[in-house]
Parts: structure tokens; C-alpha cells; sequence
């Protein structure tokens, strides 16, 4: 037998792999089939002495995030929310509701969006704390959901991802049309103005889209802990974009004239709903990244420091989030001033800016326009194909990283036809309503099961490994049973999507009783609170064994704990990894290793 050691360029990671198998042994080698050698040679991390069930408990990108990774202090996290704020979807939701039949007028429309904005902080606040401990939105799940049960979780969030990637790319397609139109002619969408099969759109509008999807490709390359410098560099983007539009539309407009001293559409208990579902509205637009806020938290500097990041959350979110919908209000009521007619989103109004061609409006509306892109290629980066590709890598280890699976998502975003979702702002406004009440119920589970049934307390190496590391004779805390699933989750889960069901039938235009209206309305909270109360109560009733405090229900008692993860290979297998593939970000990560083999 032969110790060979070799280091290779995947992906633009340097992997290195050390084997103690005989690499000499030719007759292995010539029995392998084609498909085979291919699997071996598109591997990202080879399997060596572990298998495919140890493999999707187990790997580099959903082990605990060590001290070196821990880069994320409380102002990448404001950068991060003000980058986030300024998009173009910000800007529909709440001028959306301007056009609608029951619309709402400036200020109790700018209002909802507060209120629900400083919900979704607080939503999102209870959900990253579990990511604090070091982990990942699928190895936080699989505290509720166990170890294989989690694959259910894992994989909604991935087809949501995926769905979402393509909206937002196809929202932000405009950006690079209008940049475009710029550039080559007052005339260009006409010389392009052929419909394709189906006649939702253009072969000018589509080249936007593609074209975007193309322009996103570059920055999927950027490891997860170093995209605090492209939040840090959009956020100063994206205030020149939202800022200068908004000065250019009221200057433009010579005013808001009436737009804003318009009443309610409506009047009584329908203003209360209609504001109901306009803050609610809001909420949904964080459903992604309430229900994936591990995947950035586990990033965080400290985990001591939660107070602090409690606070950039609950309070940089409706703040940042509520000035862009402001600066969207206004630009819609300017436009409405100036054009007579509601437009929706920022990009319409730069349109109708181009249909003026001279050389000052053409330098501001390419200007603006590629903020708008900067901001969101951005929010498409850290709401979806981050989120897509660390899912990923818990489903299919061996051929995925988080690099490959955020490319994937793209590939599959750009096979789908999201200008279907995105051709009217009532159809826009009934897919952020569907899109939460999977992930609301997901995220109510793992909040009832972290905080009022485990009280904070994790057991890091059990939720790497089917039998407790600490006793092999014994299944790891989090396996439930031999199959690795925890019922109590799934029922409680499908219960926190029953309440919705009807609504979102009506909601699609079907007639159903005027209760299961409302109740959808409110979906995000029935979802969740739905299904944080009923798995409290199956955990209570049907009470899990091991790794639960020993409290009443009502008994105060918080146990969560600091983990040093920096040796955590030896804790979980007694050993470091000698079979598996260490990864490097850079060659010059390669003396740290050097340095650590000399001691």
C-alpha cells in the first residue's frame, strides 16, 4: 500500500485528497465502466471511505462554521439589509397596491409596509439564531425534521428557490434592455419587436432576461463568506440608483400633483383587510430568507454577540426596506402626474423617460438602470441561488458544491417562464401569497422546536451521524427512529398548510366561503403559528426521548451553548478526515495547512 498525496483545481478550489489506497492497482482501474470513470472525474468530493448516507450527513459545505469563516460583523449585516432593500421588487409590492381595484392611498400603503417589514425582522431575527450555532438552513432542519426527514424541507426550499430565481431574474431583465436602448437607438425595441411562440413577450424583451442570467453567472463563483464586499459595494449602488431616480421623477413631474391627496379606494372593514393583506404582502417578500436566514447567520463574527445582530435586523429592515417602498411610491405618483397612468415598477417609468432621446437622458436612465441590476443581482445571489446551492450540497454531496448548485439553479431558472407570474401586479401580489405558506409552516416547526421544546440546547456532532457519536450502540438524538424521520414535524407541517388551502383556491379565482378568504389573508401567521403550536403540543403529548430538558410546559429554563467547532472532525468520527477532500479557498491557504502539518 502507497501514501500518495495531490493536490487539483476544481472548480477554482484546490481539493486535496488523501488516499492510503494502492493508486497502482491497474485491474481496478480497467473494470470500471465509462460511466463510472465519468462520476469519478466530475466528483467534487469523493466519497473515499464514506458512504452515500454519511456523505448527506456529512460534508464541507454543511460542516459548522469555524472561526476562520466567521467573518460577518453587525455592520455586513446592516450593508447587507441596505443592499437588500433597494430592488426592484421592493419597489412593486407597494406601489402594486396603487393600481389594484381596492387600492390604498400613499401614506396607509407606506404604513402597511412598515408594519410588515418589521415583522419579517422579527421573524427573521427568531430563525437566524439557530444559525448562530454554526449551521446551515438543512442541518437546522434536521433538529425538527430529522436527519433523512429534513430531505423534505430541504428540497420545498429548493424548488422555491429555483421558482424565485427565475421571477427575480425575469424582473430584472428590463435593466438590460433599457441599457440597451440606450445605447443603439431610439428605435430598437421596434427593430426587435417580434413575439415569441406563445406572444408573452419579445425577442427584445427576452434577449433582457437572457442577458441578465448571463451577467449573474460571473458573480455565482464568489464564496458564500466573501459576498459581504458585493453587498457592502451594491449598497452604494443601489442608493445612487433609488435616490437619483427618485430626484429625476419629482423634478421631471414638477411635483406629485393630486396623486398623493387621493383617499382610500375603499372604506371599513375592507380598508382593514385591504391593509391586512398589503402589510402581509410585505411579509411574504421575506419568505425565503426568513425560512434560509442560517445560511448567513452561521456566519457571524460572534455568537455571543446575538443582541446586536437582534437589533441590525428589527431595526435596519423596515427602515431600509420601508424608505425604498417610499422612493417607489413617489416615482409611481410623479409618473402618474406627468403620464396619466399607474406604472408599477421603476423600470416602466425610465421607459417612458427614453421615449424623450436625448444624450442626458440616455446617460441616466443606463446609470440607473445598471443600479438596478447591481441591486438585484444581489438580493437573486443571497435570497436564491445561495440558498439553492447549499441545499444542494446536503441532497447530492458527491457531484454538488454550494458553486455548482447556485449554476444549476440558474440553468433550471432559465428553462421556466416566469414573465407568466410577473405580467400584472395582481398576479405578482398571489404568487408572494403562495409562495409563503409552505415555507411559513416550515419555519413555524423549526421555531416551536428550538425554542420552547429544546430550549436552545443542540447536540452538534448527533445531527452529523446516524448513531451517536458519543455512544455508537445508540441512534444520534436527532435520527428519531431508524428510518431518521420525526413524525410530530410532518404532522404539525401539513397542518400549518391545511388553514391556507382554501384561500389559495379562491385566491386563483374560484368561489369559496368568504372565512377561508380571510384566513389566507393571513397566511404567513396561520402557517406558522399553526404549526409551532400543534408540533409544541405532539412534542408534549408524544415526548421525545432523548436530547429534550426535562421541563413542564410552561417552566422557564434555557440551555443553548457556545460551540467550538474548530476540531469537530475529531469529535464526531475520533479522528480527522483522512478519505475525504479538504478544500481551500486559495493557494495561499496552503501554508496554514503546511504550518499545521509541521506541529
Amino acid at each position: 500500500m502507497s501514501l500518495d498525496k495531490y493536490t487539483t483545481k476544481n472548480d477554482g478550489v484546490i481539493n486535496r485528497e488523501i488516499s492510503t489506497d494502492d493508486l497502482s492497482d491497474q485491474d481496478d482501474v480497467k473494470t470500471e465502466s465509462k460511466w463510472q470513470r465519468f462520476i469519478k472525474f466530475i466528483e467534487v468530493q469523493p466519497m473515499g471511505d464514506l458512504s452515500a448516507s454519511q456523505m448527506f450527513l456529512y460534508n464541507y459545505d454543511l460542516k459548522p462554521v469555524e472561526e476562520a469563516r466567521r467573518t460577518w460583523r453587525w455592520y455586513n449585516y446592516a450593508t447587507f439589509w441596505i443592499a437588500d432593500s433597494f430592488n426592484i421588487n421592493t419597489w412593486q409590492i407597494a406601489s402594486s397596491l396603487m393600481q389594484t381595484p381596492t387600492s390604498l392611498n400613499w401614506y396607509t400603503t407606506w404604513l402597511s409596509v412598515w408594519v410588515g417589514y418589521l415583522l419579517a425582522g422579527i421573524f427573521l431575527s427568531i430563525i437566524s439564531r439557530i444559525g448562530l450555532n454554526g449551521i446551515s438552513f438543512p442541518i437546522a432542519s434536521r433538529l425538527s425534521f430529522g436527519l433523512f426527514g429534513s430531505a423534505w424541507p430541504i428540497i420545498n426550499r429548493v424548488v422555491c428557490s429555483a421558482v424565485w430565481f427565475s421571477v427575480q431574474s425575469a424582473v430584472a431583465g428590463p435593466t438590460v434592455t433599457l441599457m440597451l436602448h440606450s445605447i443603439f437607438g431610439k428605435n430598437l425595441p421596434q427593430r426587435m419587436s417580434k413575439e415569441l411562440d406563445g406572444g408573452d413577450l419579445t425577442v427584445y424583451q427576452f434577449l433582457g432576461i437572457f442577458l441578465f442570467f448571463v451577467f449573474q453567472a460571473f458573480f455565482l463563483w464568489i464564496p458564500p463568506h466573501k459576498l459581504k464586499y458585493l453587498f457592502t459595494v451594491k449598497a452604494y449602488f443601489s442608493i445612487f440608483g433609488g435616490f437619483g431616480l427618485l430626484i429625476w421623477a419629482l423634478v421631471k413631474a414638477d411635483g406629485l400633483g393630486s396623486v398623493l391627496s387621493r383617499p382610500n379606494g375603499v372604506q371599513g372593514s375592507a380598508l382593514a383587510w385591504a391593509f391586512v393583506e398589503s402589510t402581509l404582502n410585505a411579509l411574504s417578500n421575506f419568505a425565503t430568507l426568513i425560512t434560509n436566514s442560517p445560511d448567513f447567520s452561521r456566519f457571524a463574527y460572534s455568537q455571543k454577540s446575538f443582541a446586536m445582530k437582534y437589533l441590525v435586523h428589527t431595526i435596519s429592515i423596515p427602515v431600509c426596506f420601508s424608505i425604498t417602498s417610499l422612493i417607489g411610491i413617489l416615482v409611481t405618483a410623479s409618473a402618474e402626474n406627468l403620464y396619466g397612468e399607474t406604472y408599477w415598477s421603476p423600470l416602466e417609468v425610465m421607459e417612458k423617460y427614453l421615449e424623450h432621446y436625448t444624450p442626458g437622458i440616455r446617460a441616466g436612465v443606463f446609470f440607473i438602470a445598471l443600479a438596478f441590476a447591481v441591486a438585484q443581482l444581489g438580493t437573486n445571489i443571497s435570497a436564491n441561488s445561495l440558498s439553492f446551492g447549499t441545499d444542494l450540497t446536503a441532497l447530492c454531496p458527491r457531484l454538488l458544491n454550494i458553486r455548482r448548485g447556485s449554476y444549476l439553479c440558474l440553468l433550471i431558472g432559465l428553462a421556466m417562464c416566469p414573465w407568466k407570474l410577473i405580467s400584472s401586479s395582481s398576479t405578482f401580489t398571489t404568487y408572494l401569497s403562495a409562495y409563503s405558506v409552505f415555507l411559513s409552516s416550515i419555519a413555524g416547526v423549526m421555531a416551536s422546536d428550538y425554542y420552547y421544546v429544546r430550549r436552545g440546547h443542540i447536540n452538534l456532532p448527533d445531527l452529523y451521524s446516524l448513531r451517536s457519536p458519543s455512544d455508537k450502540s445508540k441512534l444520534s438524538m436527532y435520527a428519531y427512529n431508524k428510518i431518521g424521520v420525526n413524525w410530530r414535524a410532518f404532522v404539525a407541517y401539513i397542518c400549518g398548510i391545511l388553514p391556507n388551502i382554501v384561500g389559495f383556491v379562491g385566491a386563483t379565482g374560484r368561489k369559496v366561503p368568504i372565512g377561508a378568504v380571510y384566513v389566507y389573508r393571513i397566511n404567513f401567521f396561520a402557517g406558522f403559528f399553526s404549526a409551532f403550536i400543534i408540533y409544541a403540543i405532539l412534542c408534549y403529548v408524544f415526548p421525545i426521548e432523548t436530547g429534550i430538558p426535562k421541563l413542564k410546559p410552561f417552566e422557564k429554563g434555557w440551555f443553548e451553548e457556545t460551540h467550538d467547532v474548530e476540531h469537530f472532525e475529531e469529535d464526531l468520527f475520533g479522528h480527522e478526515i483522512h478519505h475525504g477532500v479538504e478544500r481551500y479557498e486559495n493557494e495561499d491557504d496552503m501554508s496554514l495547512l503546511q504550518r499545521k502539518e509541521k506541529v
